[in-house]
């Protein structure tokens, strides 16, 4: 089949990411002696540079990771916490029925700082300084300013300008949105960066006492000291109301990132590694257990999907999918155990025929009954047709146009340490700009429900119920592909598409990333107003006309998305073997690209 790109193969070292000067930063570390986790560490902060709109300093990082001593899985979490004083009583005091999907009342406790430096303090090598250096050029001098980023920051031009006073000042230069390619720079950014690198020096020569120091600053000193100022401030959110926030220094400084076992499913000479319920991961874990009974059904050609492949991968996903809105949370009661069983599976699989599923169908793992939150007992919210003021995180649209979203990075090394990551957060359309420190805070509180007593009920000191969703594969045991993608609910959608084209379709990474996309909408979004749409399915259109026609004959409604629109997967792999290594990125939307040698 056709593919945009080669896929990259050698020896040396592989990095693939959302955007090639992150990769290109990932792979300048590689070559100055730095292994997978010092590149991932480089590439991610540049991310939060180059890609704004989609994910900043005051956001959040998950990562599943495998070392060269280690091959067993781990997770890293630098997902922040709800602060204390986000209460559901509090926000319904407030005469909220959701959290807002924009604002300060949304922001959880930063992650991604906090969450970078552990992971490059325990197994990376290089020094704050030597991974952050290219970030903090990016930020003082200029990068070339995508063409979405222009667009976001038109779409809200007039919030900015009327309620978010110093966002305008960063975003709207001369009163207008900068234009697309123009070179942008964020001064007060790597000032803030300046000032942390210079707090972690002083700690002394020591590179783990330079990273701790770093930490503190961050979490104990001046950022959470003026984040907590600036929470103070009400500001205009979803709601179309002035609310200030609840995020404090204490917050901050009471919170840091952590490890923890991924979730890992065997399948026949593979195993796929997730982060635990408290992100949506494990349903593409579920997805493709209940694909295993349809094996037989599973086909490519020419590097394109069937009609039946497409319907069955969509009908397994409303299943997965309406699991994860019953059961999923930062709860340990979670039945994961009985979710990811065969025998759970088998029972599931029954349920889907030949035609389109309308219904909303939580299963009942141990026998459990399934409680969704009172908001979906309402029936489906029909989805915006437009993004109004700085809606939650609006990934994709009916129409396949990406509005928002997140970012992702891979990276492996010579000496087999492999990473996938799946920053967030933060995005300049998120929250008001903290014009002291020159990036805003997240809006993830608005991934939890209100109702009580459900896994993903708002309490304080509790993760949200996150997509973000990194992936590790190990073949016969050993870690061998990290892969992932940007595109909230549709993450783990987009990453089965890619990984049955890779084994089902026996394609390589570039050309399973190339193999036509496709998503389900008919389960709730994650995000505010937390729409959904019945029985539609948004395609790419090169399935062809007759699998169009066939899906929209088994009832789906068909929403063609043109030809390359959906999916922003990247993937690295690592052949034990031979040694080799290969990397692949998405060319849809022309910027992720993967870099090697």
């Amino acid at each position: 089949m056709f593919t945009t790109r080669p896929e990259l193969v050698g020896t040396h070292g592989m990095v693939a990411s959302t955007h090639w000067l992150a990769s290109g930063a990932g792979m300048a570390v590689l070559e100055d002696g730095g292994n997978a986790f010092d590149a991932a560490v480089a590439a991610g902060f540049v991310l939060q540079v180059v890609e704004p709109h989609l994910n900043g300093p005051g956001g959040e990082v998950p990562a599943v990771f495998a070392t060269a001593a280690d091959p067993t899985p781990r997770v890293l979490c630098g997902q922040g916490v709800a602060p204390a004083g986000a209460t559901a009583a509090h926000y319904r005091d407030l005469g909220l029925d959701l959290v807002p999907g924009s604002g300060l009342l949304a922001a959880t406790v930063p992650g991604a700082w906090d969450g970078w430096l552990t992971l490059l303090r325990d197994h990376g090598t290089k020094t704050l300084r030597e991974v952050l250096t290219y970030a903090i050029g990016y930020a003082r001098d200029g990068f070339p300013l995508l063409e979405r980023v222009s667009a976001t920051v038109e779409r809200v031009a007039d919030l900015f300008r009327d309620h978010w006073k110093s966002s305008a000042a960063l975003w709207l230069p001369g009163g207008a949105p900068p234009v697309p390619g123009s070179r942008f720079r964020n001064p007060k950014l790597a000032d803030t960066w300046e000032w942390l690198l210079a707090a972690g020096e002083a700690a002394g020569a020591n590179r783990e006492a330079q990273l701790e120091a770093a930490r503190r600053a961050w979490s104990q000193g001046f950022v959470a000291a003026q984040v907590e100022e600036f929470c103070r401030t009400a500001f205009r959110d979803d709601s179309g109301r002035d609310h200030a926030g609840v995020l404090t220094g204490q917050d901050m400084a009471s919170w840091q990132a952590t490890y923890e076992d991924a979730v890992v499913a065997d399948f026949g000479e593979w195993s796929i590694a997730k982060a635990g319920a408290w992100t949506q991961g494990p349903v593409l874990l579920q997805q493709l257990r209940l694909l295993e009974g349809f094996a037989d059904r599973l086909s490519y050609v020419d590097g394109v999907p069937t009609a039946a492949t497409v319907h069955l991968a969509a009908e397994c996903a409303k299943l997965a999918f309406a699991d994860r809105e019953a059961w999923y949370g930062d709860h340990p009661d979670v039945p994961l155990e009985a979710l990811l069983s065969r025998e759970y599976a088998a029972r599931r699989r029954a349920l889907v025929s030949d035609g389109a599923a309308g219904a909303l169908r939580p299963g009942s793992p141990l026998g459990l009954d399934p409680v969704l939150p009172a908001h979906l007992g309402r029936g489906p919210v029909a989805p915006p047709r437009e993004v109004v003021g700085a809606l939650g995180e609006p990934t994709v649209s009916r129409t396949g146009v990406v509005r928002g979203d997140t970012v992702h990075v891979d990276v492996v090394d010579r000496w087999g340490n492999i990473i996938s990551a799946t920053p967030s957060g933060g995005w300049l359309q998120s929250s008001p700009t903290i014009p002291s420190l020159g990036f805003c805070l997240g809006s993830r509180a608005q991934m939890f429900w209100l109702d009580e007593g459900l896994p993903n009920s708002l309490a304080p000191g509790k993760r949200p119920r996150i997509t973000l969703s990194p992936s590790l594969a190990l073949r016969d045991g050993a870690p061998a592909v990290a892969f992932g993608t940007p595109g909230g609910d549709q993450q783990d959608q987009w990453q089965l598409g890619f990984w049955l084209a890779h084994t089902a379709g026996g394609l390589n990474l570039q050309a399973a990333i190339d193999s036509p996309m496709w998503h389900s909408n008919a389960f709730p979004s994650s995000f505010f107003p937390r729409s959904w749409t019945p029985r539609e399915l948004v395609v790419e259109s090169r399935l062809g006309p007759a699998a169009l026609a066939e899906l929209a004959e088994r009832g789906h409604a068909v929403v063609d998305a043109g030809p390359w629109a959906l999916g922003r997967l990247s993937a690295v792999a690592r052949d034990r073997r031979g040694g080799l290594l290969r990397a692949a990125a998405n060319a849809r939307g022309s910027q992720g690209y993967a870099v090697g040698r």
